[in-house]
């Protein structure tokens, strides 16, 4: 089945009649009477009875031309949004971030956003991810970048990519040559942490948990610049995502293992709201950056 013969049976459907519904579709009525037979055999039903001159919908007609109509008029609309996006896009993107991904990720794509859509005001707001779901279900933010939420029933989560956790170290720390380090070797050790409000803290909370670790929360920071910068001045180790952090020659990265923190960062989306086409554009962006992260990761 092939979409003009859809558009061939519901002009028909509504015409009544093969010359004007051939008119309206610029074709035959041999072609329009060819067409509507192929569709006809290939769904099993007669979907017209023809009656001399006249032309009548079946009782499968009727049903069928309801389903054919909303599939056209979504091909169109379709269509309709695709010309639209070539052209000059307009409007507001309001985003919510987690802190981690306003240090690189975000301005990243809001680049690459702006660049191709200079018309388009963009503000974001780094929040902690209960206040951007909140924010998504009370319409005052178009999408989220952030983690998987509590409310599964208001809120849709895209998952983007998956992250791991290190551990950030000072260049004098005693683990800053090793080039891997146990969760179970943290038992004891002094921490900076985020604060158990955040998704992030419980998920590392019960990674310690599993291997046996208690160390020493010796401060909670709720931004990760400071606790890197924490980190750099004292005996402290941090835990952040591996895109949260960049080589200082005065803090060393380091990969953890048994087990190695996992997280899974995503776009938030309030279910059944209507997208405009600059917030579905800069999904866009961020899925594409997000897939060349997954790329890079592999290699």
């Amino acid at each position: 089945m092939e979409l003009r013969h859809l558009r061939y049976f519901v002009a028909l459907a509504e015409c009544l009649s093969f010359t004007r519904a051939a008119e309206r579709v610029h074709v035959t009525q041999s072609t329009l009477s060819h067409q509507i037979r192929q569709l006809e055999e290939e769904l099993g039903h007669d979907l017209f009875d023809r009656i001399g001159k006249r032309v009548v919908l079946t009782e499968a007609g009727e049903t069928f031309l309801a389903y054919a109509a909303k599939a056209l008029r979504e091909v169109d609309q379709g269509l309709s949004d695709l010309s639209r996006s070539a052209e000059a896009l307009s409007g507001e993107v309001r985003i919510g971030a987690t802190g981690t991904f306003n240090i690189e990720f975000v301005p990243e794509c809001l680049a690459l956003f702006l660049q191709r859509n200079p018309t388009v005001k963009v503000s974001v707001e780094e929040l902690s991810g209960d206040v951007i779901a909140q924010k998504l279900i009370d319409a005052s933010l178009d999408v989220g970048i952030a983690y998987q939420p509590a409310d599964a029933q208001r809120l849709w989560f895209e998952p983007l990519y998956t992250e791991e956790m290190v551990l950030v170290v000072g260049a004098t720390h005693p683990l800053a040559q090793r080039k891997r380090v146990r969760m179970a070797e943290l038992h004891r050790q002094s921490l900076v942490l985020l604060p158990h409000a955040f998704t992030t803290r419980g998920m590392l909370d019960h990674c310690f948990r599993t291997s046996g670790a208690e160390p020493v929360v010796a401060a909670e920071m709720n931004t990760i610049a400071p606790m890197i910068g924490l980190v750099a001045r004292t005996q402290l180790a941090a835990i952040v995502s591996s895109h949260a952090v960049t080589p200082q020659a005065d803090v060393r990265i380091i990969p953890l293992e048994s087990p190695t923190p996992v997280r899974t960062p995503g776009l938030l989306w309030k279910r059944d709201a209507k997208q405009p086409a600059a917030v579905r554009s800069f999904a866009a962006c961020i899925r594409k950056l997000a897939l060349g992260k997954s790329l890079r990761a592999a290699a």
